[in-house]
């Protein structure tokens, strides 16, 4: 099974993951690929796995990647066949975290034995609130974020299930009662 989650950035999709990677459902996270260069003390194969820009083309005329996106020019994302496709014959279930049309791409690959969660905030102004709480970004940044967020909303209807993330635990729950009933098949 593959559990694949989207969502705009502040609705708790990372905390709900990480949350559901401590349950004992037999689940691996799926490590992405990407073109940028390492950050402060990230490593390859532990965050990300790193490649250059020539790599990650190679990679996509050979069809490496169950899903891809340049997010900007020459800095790609992506998941690895490989990586997805070992940890599905080690019988784990696989636990990845990609975009929204990435999770549409996995879906269309990989039929019922994708589940794609989508994760939404309560509201747009609550997500401003939270992307405000974090002090990390600049407003131009929080601008940008919560533009894509109105658009990546738009494909939440395409997705088995949606939690509206505005109380945690009541989140927590949904999402372990739905993982749990999907990989138990009932």
């Amino acid at each position: 099974m593959l559990l694949v989650f989207s969502a705009p950035s502040g609705s708790g999709k990372s905390t709900l993951i990480n949350f559901l990677m401590q349950q004992n459902l037999n689940l691996c996270f799926s490590i992405s690929a990407t073109s940028r260069v390492p950050r402060g003390e990230e490593k390859n194969g532990v965050e990300y796995f790193f490649l250059t820009p020539d790599e990650f083309k190679k990679k996509i005329s050979e069809n490496a990647f169950i899903e891809y996106e340049e997010v900007y020019k020459d800095t790609f994302y992506g998941t690895l066949r490989e990586v997805v496709d070992k940890m599905l014959k080690c019988d784990c279930n696989v636990v990845l975290d990609v975009d929204v049309k990435g999770a549409l791409n996995i879906k269309r690959l990989y039929k019922d034995d994708a589940f794609l969660i989508f994760i939404q905030p309560p509201s747009v102004s609550e997500l401003r609130k939270r992307l405000l709480a974090r002090n990390t970004d600049s407003l131009q940044v929080i601008e940008a974020r919560l533009q894509k967020a109105s658009y990546e909303l738009s494909f939440a209807p395409q997705f088995d299930l949606k939690i509206v993330n505005d109380n945690l635990k009541e989140a927590e729950e949904q999402l372990l009662s739905a993982v749990r009933c999907r990989i138990r098949k009932c």
